[in-house]
């Protein structure tokens, strides 16, 4: 859990951390290695995500993490606060808790059933990928709405590349089921738990998944007048 201080109501104040440089982006389209001479080869542009606590919780969120500390620790077996939750990302007006894996069932579970809190639906699960940060390369973002409460809510869960496994949340919020496929069919996030974990989009035996930043731009060579023309990802690449 990040030392960012918190006022009494479990508000996050503003202690200006460092950002999470996930990765660099070399060149002006993010391209490496293709003998660029005009200068823009040259640029190097950190990709950074918004740190812990960067600032105030917006209106509408007074005593939602001070409450969720408190459920936690009313529940027996629920992990403390400060393992539940890594971080909280407060950007924009949003909201974002970073969540192990190990605890995301617990946590989703208690935002949707908790009176005070009843974060009653999910709005979906997507992925993303980040190959250069390393140990968290696949991350799991399912946002959740309290139409309750008119606030929402958004879960981060980070797993490494070796390691693409993330608890379902199907037996919390059913309507998960095909967000989650969609998310491993395209980043090769493994839900476990989940009923039946096939690919949606992608035939059945498709190798890989398309939207991990390592895969190839793919691409099928066509014929013009008699001249050859390679695929895509024999002539150009991403960093």
């Amino acid at each position: 859990m990040t030392d960012t201080p918190e006022t009494p109501d479990g508000a996050v104040e503003p202690a200006g951390p460092a950002p999470d440089v996930v990765r660099t982006r070399e060149g002006m389209f993010g391209s490496s290695g293709t003998g660029d001479t005009s200068g823009y080869g040259r640029i190097r542009r950190p990709v950074a995500m918004p740190g812990p606590g960067a600032e105030p919780l917006p209106d509408g969120y007074d005593g939602v993490l001070a409450r969720l500390r408190e459920a936690l620790s009313e529940h027996e077996g629920a992990p403390p606060f400060a393992d539940a939750v890594d971080a909280v990302v407060v950007h924009r007006g949003e909201v974002t808790l970073q969540v192990p894996r190990e605890h995301l069932v617990a946590v989703a579970r208690l935002l949707r059933d908790d009176p005070q809190l009843r974060f009653e639906m999910c709005l979906g699960t997507s992925g993303v990928h980040f190959p250069e940060d390393p140990g968290a390369e696949l991350r799991a973002v399912t946002h959740l709405q309290s139409i309750t409460h008119g606030r929402r809510l958004r879960l981060e869960t980070r797993c490494p590349d070796a390691d693409p496994h993330v608890p379902s949340l199907f037996a919390v919020f059913p309507t998960v089921d095909w967000h989650e496929r969609e998310t491993y069919d395209f980043f090769g996030i493994v839900f476990d738990g989940h009923p039946s974990l096939t690919r949606i989009e992608m035939p059945d035996d498709w190798d890989g998944h398309p939207q991990r930043k390592d895969y190839p731009l793919g691409g099928i060579g066509v014929e013009f007048l008699g001249a050859q023309v390679a695929p895509p990802e024999s002539r150009r690449s991403y960093s």
